[in-house]
């Protein structure tokens, strides 16, 4: 774990023009820097650098930030690594937490595993290009595929030869040791306790972790081979180092790609990753033929939110990769299929067609999952009533681990035209199947958070994460809580987790509220800990107010807290630190905040895109938005609270009128006892508005 007070080195030392130009041609424009995005297709110079900020920014795609959120994106690092990246260029030592005597003994394992998997490759790349076996019979093969020589350099394909221990016999005259063969799986033993070559006669194909690390290899045996072989392709076992589940094949060489194109294409086996490179086309992974798993599916995410299915039209296996595609729709990805021409697949269809070509075909044929799985079952189950019957409810379960509810309702509505059926019952259905699935849910973090406190020793109490209260180990809360020792911090009077809220998380982005929501946000990163009024006490004695203490109790006021999440958090903490750290400055300590996403998004919000012209007349004032804070904060926040109260009011209207409240009369109650408070904060609101009118709803 890094320290703060190294990231803090890391900052300060990384010039965000140093790092931006080591991978863009920068121009001077006025006090910034110029250059085109390395993000996207970049026509006209559309991506900033401010040094005296330390941010950068493309105004066409969005994508920036500080020096280390660019390495994160354009290296495509965590955060962690982005920042070893800038200390290595600027020559800053990281101590990192000591390790454990058995923390070090596992991590000098994985990186002898590493060096062995390295040595392997390099091993079946020389026997390849070398040897008289490599290039007779493996080079062969790869050219008889259609791939070309810097293609099969640039995967690293190898070949293994014709012989049950030659690499074996060569790795341990090097030095290697056995138990490091075996626990990488290139090798196995014998019951004779004899040493022989997994991927013996087989072609290589190296898999490379996201970082570019060979983690393991993939043999097939060759075409004039495979008769009465009923495995084709040999895989390495699990190990220390490989976990199946969590590597998709090609990821590194896509991932800059995949960002590019805002787009990732899945394919099935190395092959068709290899020859859709080789046609231009780059944004695409493999799930080396097994079915998608959560962390494939979460690496992917990293990248984009779009993803393209290509399938070579075999039903069989189509059906078999359903539930996969239901895991991407639960994580919230734009899905869809594209079924390629009757006996083609993407490594023979790329292979005839260049990038273009292959883009253009894919446009112009693919189409969402949720109607194309319906399609494809609607054929299946013809006018057999307990088939079509199965398909609702297969169809129903898909829909339903969609998080969007705007998504979900406009795939409710096509389906049921699509399978005859009335909207309301696909309604019902997809319902109760969340609410069982929450309900799941629920008392899967019960349970962990039980053995959470059984495990806990020495403490009768365990903290409720982000929930701003404790619970006794048994599970229920404590009832009341000793005030604070005189001197002690406030705690901060911001929801976090516990804000409940009737408005969807989906489509926020377009409604009013959010854009004052995040103006406001800004104001908080910027000019946080400034003064912008004075107050009077009870005593009549006038103190300071800033900006953040205004927005928090501004809101704390009529019980209201932001939307998002993530700017409940921001504020939240804003407040704990104002309060507990003299020379706190909003700006610099989200902009280095440990979470790349805090400081991601506060990085968008500091960064400013316009800058005065040098033809501008000295002689005119401008009036910054800092010297008039006193009069922007409150009608920013005037302007938020009658926005966000008017959407409550709306969503909570469509809550009321859900038929299975009607049954839970406490609930019920509290829900209207709740939305006469609200329209009594909007009737409020806009006489302060002074031009709103409220309507009956």
């Amino acid at each position: 774990m890094i320290d703060q007070a190294t990231i803090d080195r890391i900052m300060d030392a990384a010039q965000i023009y140093d790092v931006v130009s080591d991978f863009v041609t920068l121009r001077k424009r006025g006090v910034n820097f110029v250059g085109l995005c390395p993000f996207h297709d970049d026509k006209t110079p559309s991506f900033y650098v401010s040094p005296a900020k330390g941010l950068c920014k493309c105004f066409a795609c969005g994508k920036g930030g500080n020096a280390v959120h660019f390495i994160m994106a354009h290296e495509q690092l965590s955060y962690p690594d982005a920042l070893r990246y800038l200390a290595r260029k600027y020559g800053i030592e990281i101590k990192e937490r000591e390790l454990t005597d058995e923390e070090k003994q596992v991590q000098s394992e994985r990186e002898s595993l590493f060096i062995v998997n390295q040595f392997a490759r390099d091993y079946f790349q020389n026997i390849l290009r070398n040897h008289v076996d490599g290039r007779s019979i493996g080079m062969a093969y790869f050219h008889s595929r259609g791939f070309r020589d810097d293609i099969i350099e640039k995967f690293q394909l190898g070949y293994c030869l014709d012989s049950h221990d030659a690499f074996a016999q060569e790795a341990l005259k090097r030095g290697y040791r056995k138990e490091y063969l075996l626990k990488t799986g290139l090798c196995y033993e014998t019951e004779d306790h004899r040493l022989r070559d997994r991927f013996w006669g087989r072609v290589i194909f190296p898999v490379h972790t996201l970082s570019g690390k060979v983690v393991a290899f993939g043999g097939r045996v060759l075409a004039s081979a495979t008769k009465g072989v009923k495995v084709k392709y040999v895989n390495s076992p699990e190990s220390e180092i490989y976990h199946k589940s969590n590597e998709l094949y090609g990821i590194y060489f896509a991932k800059q790609a995949i960002v590019k194109q805002d787009r990732c294409y899945l394919v099935e086996g190395y092959t068709d990753v290899i020859s859709m490179h080789q046609s231009g086309v780059e944004n695409v992974v493999a799930s080396s033929g097994t079915a998608l798993t959560s962390p494939q599916i979460r690496m992917i995410h990293r990248f984009t939110n779009n993803m393209t299915v290509l399938y070579d039209g075999d039903a069989a296996g189509i059906k078999a990769s359903l539930r996969g595609i239901d895991m991407l729709l639960e994580e919230g990805m734009n899905i869809k299929v594209c079924l390629l021409p009757d006996g083609d697949d993407p490594d023979s269809f790329a292979r005839k067609h260049n990038s273009e070509e292959f883009r253009t075909f894919i446009q112009e044929h693919e189409t969402d999952f949720i109607r194309f799985k319906t399609n494809l079952l609607l054929a299946d189950a013809g006018t057999d009533p307990m088939k079509r019957a199965e398909l609702i409810g297969s169809i129903v379960q898909s829909i339903s681990v969609i998080p969007e509810a705007i998504v979900r309702d406009v795939y409710i509505r096509e389906c049921a035209q699509l399978l005859h059926v009335e909207d309301r019952l696909l309604v019902s259905e997809v319902a109760k199947r969340r609410e069982k699935e929450a309900e799941r849910r629920a008392e899967q973090r019960e349970r962990e958070r039980r053995q959470a406190a059984a495990r806990e020793t020495g403490t009768a109490v365990v903290a409720v994460a982000g929930q701003g209260q404790e619970q006794e180990a048994g599970g229920q809360p404590i009832a009341e809580v000793a005030p604070p020792p005189e001197g002690a911090v406030e705690a901060s009077p911001v929801p976090t987790e516990d804000y409940v809220s009737f408005i969807p998380q989906e489509g926020k982005e377009e409604r009013m509220f959010y854009v004052y929501e995040r103006q406001i946000l800004q104001m908080v990163v910027r000019y946080g800990e400034r003064v912008m009024c004075n107050v009077e006490d009870e005593e009549g004695k006038e103190r300071p107010v800033t900006v953040i203490e205004y927005v928090v109790h501004d809101l704390q006021e009529d019980d209201l807290a932001f939307h998002d999440p993530l700017h409940r958090q921001i504020l939240s903490e804003a407040y704990d630190r104002l309060k507990s750290q003299p020379d706190f400055v909003a700006e610099h300590y989200f902009l280095t905040h440990p979470d790349p996403a805090i400081s991601q998004l506060c990085g968008d919000l500091a960064g400013d895109r316009y800058q005065l012209s040098k033809y501008h007349s000295k002689n005119q004032k401008i009036v910054t938005d800092e010297e008039r804070l006193y009069e922007l904060v409150p009608t920013l926040m005037v302007n938020f609270k009658y926005a966000i109260v008017s959407e409550e009011l709306v969503h909570m209207i469509h809550a009321l009128q859900d038929p299975a409240l009607a049954t839970d009369e406490t609930r019920c109650n509290e829900l209207m006892k709740r939305y006469n408070e609200l329209r009594e904060v909007q009737s409020l609101m806009a006489k302060r508005l002074g031009d709103r009118v409220v309507l009956k709803y």
